[in-house]
């Protein structure tokens, strides 16, 4: 027996008209129909034309919003040496050697968002992959979270650097800021998510790249945006 929506869940899908929305008219509407009592997340949501179990078509990469997340992200460091003191003076919540990759391993700590290590340290890291990898914590070269340069990679993530990655079926889900935002600012934290996955087009891929996309808050409905927002991110 499917469960019964309540009264301000079927409220808020109730508004949403069955078409397309521009970005604006998007986030516009999600504000209007808000009816939980905290700051919601803002995602985004693509569906893409590419077989991630190709790693010709695999969408992955990262972005820095212009207008960050509304919280600041906490940041770890493993690495050794003078990069220590890099660490600490770029702002890392957590920084260390050998010692913090046995408490992560030793305790399962993942108290933070986001890891970074240096390329001398990635060896005893990959032990942790068991305790990293299923919270999408582990460093990667990709992500530019394996550097030489923890104090620039340490200051991006705080300034609002988010990872997108299709999963298996196809699909980048994105924060792009809080509901409390300017309208404007969620618009163009979006809109610069959207680019970035265009952009990223794998050139193994075939056919139409982004098939839909769509916004949606924590506890509101999801909003399918029109074609020419796309579009619009494909001449950027």
């Amino acid at each position: 027996m499917a469960k019964k929506l309540s009264k301000n869940v079927a409220k808020a899908r109730a508004a949403v008209e069955p078409r397309p929305y521009n970005l604006a008219d998007a986030v516009s509407l999600l504000q209007k129909v808000k009816f939980a009592k905290f700051d919601e997340t803002v995602d985004l949501t693509m569906r893409l034309g590419v077989d991630t179990r190709h790693a010709d078509q695999m969408v992955r990469s990262t972005v820095v919003l212009p207008h960050g997340l509304g919280k600041t992200k906490r940041v770890a460091v493993i690495t050794s040496g003078d990069r220590l003191r890099d660490a600490e003076q770029a702002g890392a919540d957590f920084f260390g050697g050998e010692e913090l990759v046995e408490k992560i391993q030793k305790e399962n700590w993942t108290d933070f968002d986001a890891l970074i290590a240096t390329p001398d340290m990635m060896k005893s890291v990959g032990r942790l992959g068991k305790v990293l990898g299923p919270k999408g914590l582990m460093p990667n070269p990709k992500t530019g979270t394996v550097t030489t340069d923890v104090a620039a990679a340490i200051k991006e993530i705080k300034a609002g650097k988010v990872e997108f990655r299709a999963d298996k079926t196809a699909l980048v889900h994105v924060p792009v800021g809080k509901l409390s935002f300017d309208q404007q600012k969620l618009v163009e934290n979006a809109m610069t998510v959207i680019t970035a996955v265009v952009k990223a087009k794998p050139s193994a891929a075939k056919g139409k790249y982004v098939k839909a996309a769509y916004v949606s808050s924590t506890m509101g409905p999801g909003v399918q945006l029109d074609s020419s927002v796309i579009d619009a991110a494909g001449k950027a």
